[in-house]
């Protein structure tokens, strides 16, 4: 289906996701306008705080964003951060456009796979944030499952810094070791998705949240 007419709209916390996305754009939604709204201070912020703890500005700052690009006409708005999921559950009920997170819908085909799930992150106030999507997968699945979740701040580190070579040899190394313990693995943000021409045979499914989210949002669209 040709989605030439249809506008994306994707609400970042950080620069560096802009790229992550870049290629999924490219391949699956090519003829889509997209359009990125960016605010490093969403990032920042969050990562000011515990693990766990979002600041309700942050919250308001999606649900605003949201509301604007709705006035602009967009037709799906897509949330690429992964720390502050939850701000798209608390602005659905005040938009009318599709609200999608970028890690829901890797989530949702984890939980197919078994009852035990893999969680490998780079930044550690994601992980809250992942553990609870991925129970409320589950949960919505109706299927109970157990996490064991890996963290590996290093690759973060490496990302950021340019250098994906380590970056994904660090996440090959955590993926080899994971796999022989659990039924699928989700990788947590989606700076994550540079791995994906790396994978190659895995053990076990291995999802990023750049493939199966751009995935759900063509979807999306071609149901509107």
């Amino acid at each position: 289906m040709d989605l030439s007419d249809k506008q994306l709209a994707i609400v970042h916390a950080a620069l560096i996701s802009t790229g992550s996305v870049q290629r999924y754009i490219d391949e699956i939604l090519p003829e889509v306008t997209v359009v990125h709204q960016v605010d490093d201070t969403v990032q920042n912020s969050n990562f000011a705080q515990e693990p766990g703890v979002i600041p309700k500005d942050n919250l308001f700052r999606f649900a605003t964003y949201a509301h604007f690009l709705q006035e602009k006409g967009v037709d799906l708005i897509m949330l690429a951060c992964s720390t502050f999921n939850r701000a798209v559950e608390v602005a659905r009920p005040m938009i009318d456009v599709p609200l999608l997170q970028i890690d829901r819908p890797m989530m949702d085909l984890a939980v197919q796979q078994g009852n035990r799930i893999g969680l490998l992150a780079t930044v550690p106030t994601t992980v809250p944030a992942s553990e609870r999507l991925l129970r409320l997968a589950a949960e919505d699945a109706g299927k109970e499952i157990e996490i064991e979740t890996v963290l590996a701040s290093d690759a973060f580190k490496a990302i950021k810094a340019g250098d994906a070579k380590k970056h994904n040899e660090m996440l090959l190394e955590k993926i080899d070791d994971l796999s022989d313990r659990v039924d699928a693995i989700v990788m947590a943000q989606v700076s994550m998705s540079a791995l994906e021409p790396e994978l190659g045979e895995t053990k076990v499914p291995v999802y990023n949240s750049g493939r199966t989210g751009f995935q759900k949002a063509r979807e999306i669209l071609e149901s509107l």
